[in-house]
């Protein structure tokens, strides 16, 4: 497509040195510029810098020296969230570097004029922190020019393919539009200005958001590539809590060393009472505490409703439970099944052969929300146009509560959904297809290969009665969502949904404070690289 003559100035302009600067100090007032308008302007965080700087400044020398730690930000809202973390760790002694790409959307291109207008600008708010932060434009540091090793060459690919999906919460990925182009370029840009300033830096740990998608997957990648320690870090629920990995992407939610750790713990009937009273929340619709997401949107309504909303007789029940597409708990979760979809469609058809099991399909409630993204109804659709009378499509936007179907099934099928967690607490056996958290528990049914998830259901339907879960394992189902849900996350002070409200309740003077490391300091160093304590109750 032939540029306009507005583009060509703008890239002619581009090959300018120091004119993409000039003209955002002149023409654009030196204030936000293009996507950093609006709620994408970093003016929040540049007024906030001086207080934080002098409350980092003055903790900092009463601080020992710490370790050579870098972090990777882009995006308004990460921007902000790394800004305050990296502040945080100086004044803890650490010597910080706070790495950063000048992006405000991850789906929308920018040209190289604006994207280094945009650079201007977020150096301009981020140099405040100086001398208590290293701040570096990676966008402006000379990439590597070779061939990008294979092993990060593969990286990248595989995370643009992940970012078309996420982004649009579809399963087939169009190579040729401008949405996965413009993530191969960004990804592949970023792995080779990660590559090269790593090489020439190796901070003594690498903190990186998320770690699974956009360019915080990429930089994951050239850390284990390099083998630098990282630590990736998200957040969920509760409040005032983070998710923590070392060496691992956060968001796979490797629990296996926690439950090695807290497996042989007491299960206290306190403890039993707390998780009772927020699955009741969840299966009624509401929220509970700091857990803030509904998982239903309509109340319980019993057993005998279920049965006649949805025609049921007294055959066994099997409730399939797909996640919605594109959740992160989806992407890269693969065990034998190329896609979720391919599980779906090939569970489905095994059931046409059933007809003395009834087979009912909840789609997740929250797929409604993203009505433009791969629907698992329309997969099931597409499998069987003309669904038999034993096989029941429970669709995302039905009047159906999730948990009512549970009550009244013998069998749970889930690739990673928490639903599968849930029936087993209830006894219920449950057959896991994807990699998610509690697989391998010791309370699921795990199989690795279509042949052997085949032969399990085989087994199983046979006489569901008899892989019923023994009093042992729904204890153990119990006792690790309770770990799970209240211990495997740790306390930090900023969720990054409400970064600014919780701002507020936790100004950087407090949580640098002695009620703030009380709380927050063994995560602090956790973040840094230090063993995580998974026997920690915190």
């Amino acid at each position: 497509m032939a540029l306009s003559v507005k583009g060509l100035l703008k890239q002619t302009l581009a090959s300018i040195p120091y004119a993409a600067d000039a003209y955002w100090r002149v023409i654009d007032g030196g204030g936000p510029t293009l996507h950093f308008t609006g709620h994408n302007s970093l003016e929040t965080l540049s007024n906030s810098l001086p207080g934080w700087c002098e409350t980092a400044e003055k903790t900092r020398k009463e601080s020992s020296p710490g370790r050579d730690v870098m972090i990777f930000g882009t995006f308004r809202y990460w921007i902000e969230h790394t800004t305050a973390l990296a502040l945080t760790l100086s004044g803890l002694g650490h010597r910080v570097t706070l790495a950063y790409l000048p992006y405000a959307r991850y789906k929308i291109p920018a040209n190289r004029f604006d994207l280094q207008r945009q650079d201007s600008y977020v150096w301009d708010v981020l140099r405040l922190t100086s001398p208590l932060i290293q701040v570096t434009s990676l966008y402006r540091y000379p990439p590597y020019h070779g061939a990008l090793p294979e092993q990060l060459r593969e990286a990248v690919e595989e995370i643009s393919l992940r970012d078309f999906q996420y982004s649009l919460k579809v399963e087939d990925v169009d190579r040729e539009g401008q949405l996965y182009r413009l993530r191969i370029a960004r990804n592949e840009f970023a792995a080779r200005v990660a590559l090269e300033w790593l090489k020439a830096n190796r901070p003594q740990v690498v903190i990186i958001p998320n770690g699974s998608v956009l360019e915080y997957g990429v930089l994951y990648h050239v850390a284990r590539y390099l083998d630098i320690p990282l630590v990736t870090y998200e957040f969920d629920e509760p409040e005032h809590r983070i998710r923590l990995a070392h060496n691992n992407e956060v968001m796979r939610e490797d629990t296996h060393e926690f439950w090695q750790v807290q497996k042989e713990s007491p299960f206290t009937e306190e403890e039993r009472e707390s998780l009772q009273s927020l699955l009741a929340a969840r299966q009624h619709g509401n929220t509970w505490k700091q857990f803030s997401i509904k998982f239903q949107d309509v109340p319980r309504q019993g057993e005998e409703h279920i049965r006649g909303e949805l025609g049921l007789d007294a055959r066994p029940v099997v409730l399939l439970a797909p996640n919605v597409f594109g959740d992160s708990a989806t992407l890269g979760r693969q065990i034998f099944t190329d896609s979720l979809s391919e599980w779906l469609e090939g569970t489905v058809r095994y059931f046409t052969r059933r007809p003395d099991i009834q087979l009912v399909i909840r789609i997740h409630p929250s797929e409604s929300r993203f009505p433009n993204g791969t629907s698992m109804s329309a997969v099931v659709d597409q499998t069987l146009p003309t669904l038999p009378e034993h096989i029941h499509l429970v669709t995302a936007e039905a009047p159906v509560n999730t948990y009512d179907i549970m009550e009244i099934s013998d069998l749970g099928l889930v690739y990673t959904t928490t639903v599968g967690m849930e029936m087993a607490m209830s006894g219920v056996p449950v057959v896991v297809a994807g990699f998610t958290h509690y697989r391998g528990k010791g309370f699921t049914l795990d199989p690795d290969s279509w042949d052997a998830y085949f032969d399990l259901l085989d087994r199983v339907l046979a006489s569901p009665k008899e892989y019923r879960l023994t009093e042992r394992q729904t204890t153990d189902a119990w006792h690790y969502a309770y770990r799970f849900f209240f211990e495997f996350t740790k306390p930090f002070p900023w969720h990054l949904l409400y970064f600014w409200e919780d701002v507020k309740e936790w100004p950087l003077e407090r949580v640098l404070g002695e009620e703030g490391l009380a709380l927050f300091g063994k995560t602090f160093q956790y973040l840094t690289g230090e063993p995580i304590d998974w026997g920690d109750m915190a």
